[in-house]
């Protein structure tokens, strides 16, 4: 599938991976994701590549748009600080991490580490801060160390998810779009490394001040509880479930119900409770296992190599992390 290259400037210097890959399926006779590579000797620095990338941003991000995720792979990206020029070519506004869960450290720039939690903990499918009113529209993603083992980073398209769960359990599917859903948290101090929702308050809102954290979740339509220990208890606006992309016209899974169902549990949360529909009622145990099962039989699955980098567009895409051996590196930036 030749992957429509012909609308890019200098477009004889990248090519598209050749199907069939076992790293991409076909979904409305479009690759997913599509993979671009360059021809030998196009690309001899990181700076050719940034200048490729600024004669060519807006035709990429039209690529985004039809193929939900696109990996660049081969490209000699070959640190976090290039990885940061990578993403600044296509002059998008950082994005601040603010009510997100996942423990991260910055690394430069807008650059920081991906989903800390341990190895051995699976990161289920979820839209980037789909548990938040405003979130990031276009993530990336840098391989700084592929792990020897595992780790790989699952793509689902929404759309694709949401026909199927519409054909396997409309009722769930009608319920949710009726009453949406809310997602219940409990935050501790400082962050816990062995949680994979182990970000703590003062990281999450970046503030060390109560009042301002209580501003912050005023203003996110939160409501919260303080609790022994400094811990923070937070319940968000009802919150949508299934959304119509005003771009595509195609109501898109837009939610993190499956990880929070399946992964938002510690010694502080109960994931079983983690969502919820806006009167309390939990959700119901069999769909969320055919849920799981739709996502699993979507999903596409690459396995990461050194300087590989996903750009994926967060109202199209869900995306998860597998467990691994470490060690494993991989960072992220956010963008509105």
């Amino acid at each position: 599938m030749p992957g429509h290259l012909t609308t890019l400037a200098d477009d004889s210097k990248v090519q598209t991976l050749t199907l069939p890959s076992p790293e991409q399926k076909i979904f409305n006779g479009l690759p997913f994701p599509l993979i671009l590579t360059p021809k030998e000797s196009n690309f001899k620095s990181a700076d050719d590549t940034v200048s490729w990338l600024k004669k060519n941003k807006d035709q990429i991000k039209c690529l985004l748009l039809e193929h939900g995720a696109i990996l660049f792979r081969g490209f000699p990206v070959h640190s976090a600080e290039k990885f940061d020029s990578f993403v600044k070519s296509f002059d998008y506004e950082a994005f601040p991490y603010v009510g997100g869960a996942a423990p991260r450290r910055v690394i430069i720039g807008n650059v920081f580490t991906a989903n800390e939690a341990p190895p051995d903990q699976l990161i289920p499918f979820h839209h980037e801060m789909a548990q938040v009113p405003t979130f990031p529209s276009t993530l990336f993603f840098y391989c700084d160390v592929p792990p020897p083992e595992g780790g790989q980073t699952p793509l689902v398209l929404s759309n694709e998810v949401y026909k199927a769960m519409l054909q396997k359990n409309k009722g769930f599917v009608e319920e949710l779009e009726e009453k949406g859903v809310v997602y219940n948290r409990v935050m501790p101090d400082e962050d816990d490394p062995a949680s994979p929702i182990g970000r703590g308050w003062r990281s999450t809102y970046q503030t060390t001040d109560r009042k301002e954290v209580e501003t912050k979740c005023a203003e996110q339509g939160t409501s919260f509880e303080w609790l022994p220990k400094n811990c923070l208890r937070t319940r968000t606006a009802t919150l949508p479930a299934i959304r119509t992309e005003s771009r595509t016209g195609k109501k898109t899974w837009f939610n993190s119900i499956i990880a929070a169902y399946l992964g938002w549990g510690d010694v502080r949360n109960d994931r079983k409770k983690a969502v919820t529909y806006p009167d309390g009622k939990l959700m119901h145990e069999g769909a969320m296992e055919t849920l799981e099962n739709v996502f699993e039989s979507l999903a596409i699955y690459f396995t990461w190599k050194k300087d590989d980098i996903v750009m994926i567009d967060n109202k199209l895409v869900l995306h998860s992390r597998r467990t691994f051996t470490r060690p494993r590196q991989i960072l992220a930036c956010l963008c509105k």
